[in-house]
């Protein structure tokens, strides 16, 4: 099976109060708005802090879409530099001991892609197996372990790591006064979360106290595509967010989560570590409810949200990141990374220690 070797997360420097981020941006308001939505919705959201890619005073309705894409090819590629040094000094190999780099992200545009920016940064071997992601949202995370253990079921010898780099601030549109886009500045935050692993054969598979894969799923619920995603426009990135996502979640997320563990022997109660993306306190709550959860199954999430906000793709490998580094669980602990994005889509990773 794949081996997690090694995960880490990385932000920018600049971090702020979500007080401080509400502040600004009811500043950037047209002079109708209602501000005092704003506040209620950043409030609701249960984000203590974010990190941004910008200093604050930076933000606002004069950064077109050219000079913010240009901004988050240049901030994501430090942030991808930093994070793969890091992972792969704690996973114990070299840059050129990689076989497969996958990344992802949905937050910029940038071609040649992420990965291969990095290959000269970061020494990596001309021959070495590139994939970008790009579309797969906050679902990309889980996604992106699915397709990496894919890789590794049938090159059992090899390495592979997975990055992503997510600088949600960026596609902010500061006087868009829909909810969705009140919702989206209130819960984004900036970083980057990188995972190495590598495949049953590899002299390093049984080293460290990562977690092994054991199984993936990937879903996509017909005639939903319209409520989660991005309008695409002159003005760059637009959130598309719709009301009953909460709904979708309890309704159909959940039985799926039931019907994967069903098909391992396992159901809910028996899973010890939930790496689930933390959409929001809403999103959180329903699948908590729908599932049979005490509200601490999710604490690890809650953390992670109140912390830094929701990293998009990152939030799943800075969430794993957490777990492992508060004391990995006992051998034979049974987790699950869940996350949801664009499609509407649900992915699934069944994970064991």
């Amino acid at each position: 099976m794949t081996r997690v070797l090694a995960v880490r997360s990385v932000f920018p420097p600049h971090r702020h109060p979500q007080s401080e981020i509400t502040a600004a941006m009811a500043r950037f308001l047209p002079s109708d708005a209602d501000r005092a939505l704003l506040r209620r919705v950043h409030s609701s959201v249960r984000v203590e802090f974010r990190h941004l890619a910008l200093p604050l005073e930076r933000y606002g309705p004069s950064n077109d879409f050219g000079t913010t894409n240009a901004l988050f090819a240049e901030r994501a590629l430090e942030l991808g530099a930093a994070v793969l040094e890091l992972v792969l000094t704690d996973g114990g190999l070299h840059t050129r001991e990689l076989d497969l780099v996958m990344s992802t992200t949905v937050t910029g545009l940038a071609t040649p892609s992420l990965e291969a920016r990095l290959a000269d940064r970061a020494g990596l071997r001309p021959d070495v197996k590139r994939v970008p992601l790009f579309g797969l949202g906050c679902a990309a995370g889980a996604a992106g372990v699915g397709h990496v253990h894919d890789y590794l079921t049938g090159r059992t010898g090899h390495a592979a790591l997975l990055l992503s780099t997510e600088l949600c601030s960026l596609t902010l549109q500061p006087a868009d006064t829909s909810m969705a886009n009140l919702v989206a500045g209130a819960l984004f935050g900036d970083g980057a979360g990188a995972l190495l692993a590598v495949g049953r054969d590899h002299p390093l598979h049984g080293a460290g106290s990562g977690p092994e894969v054991v199984a993936t799923r990937s879903r996509l619920y017909p005639g939903t595509a319209h409520l989660l995603g991005w309008d695409i426009g002159h003005w760059g990135l637009r959130m598309l967010l719709g009301r009953e996502l909460p709904d979708l979640v309890r309704l159909h997320v959940a039985e799926e989560v039931e019907t994967f563990l069903a098909a391992h022997d396992l159901k809910p109660a028996d899973v010890d570590a939930w790496i689930c993306h933390p959409g929001g306190p809403k999103i959180l709550d329903a699948l908590a409810d729908a599932l049979g959860l005490p509200e601490a199954a999710f604490a690890a999430s809650r953390r992670s949200l109140a912390a830094v906000g929701n990293l998009s793709s990152a939030s799943v490998l800075h969430i794993l990141g957490g777990v492992q580094t508060a004391g990995p669980p006992p051998p034979g602990s049974v987790g699950l990374m869940l996350a949801f994005g664009p499609g509407f889509a649900s992915e699934l990773v069944l994970l064991r220690w």
